[in-house]
């Protein structure tokens, strides 16, 4: 692999470590990724899950914490 050196605006090189630690990548690596889709025109190449995209808000909502199972919570649902 080759390496490669290039200067970023502070606010550009802000946004890039921001996304390299919401990914939990390497900053390399979310730069390959986009220069990669920049190249090839593709917008679906490396495209995030739906986990990756809502990482930030998961886990932000207070409640309880078995809705899904727990019977109080089900009574009179499909009814």
């Amino acid at each position: 692999m080759k390496t490669l050196s290039l200067k970023l605006p502070a606010p550009l090189h802000h946004e890039l470590e921001t996304a390299a630690r919401r990914k939990g990548r390497s900053k390399s690596e979310v730069l390959r990724t986009a220069l990669e889709q920049y190249l090839h025109g593709s917008q679906s190449a490396g495209a995030d899950s739906f986990l990756e995209k809502a990482a930030d808000v998961i886990g932000s909502v207070s409640g309880p914490r078995d809705l899904s199972t727990n019977p109080k919570h089900l009574k009179g649902f499909g009814e």
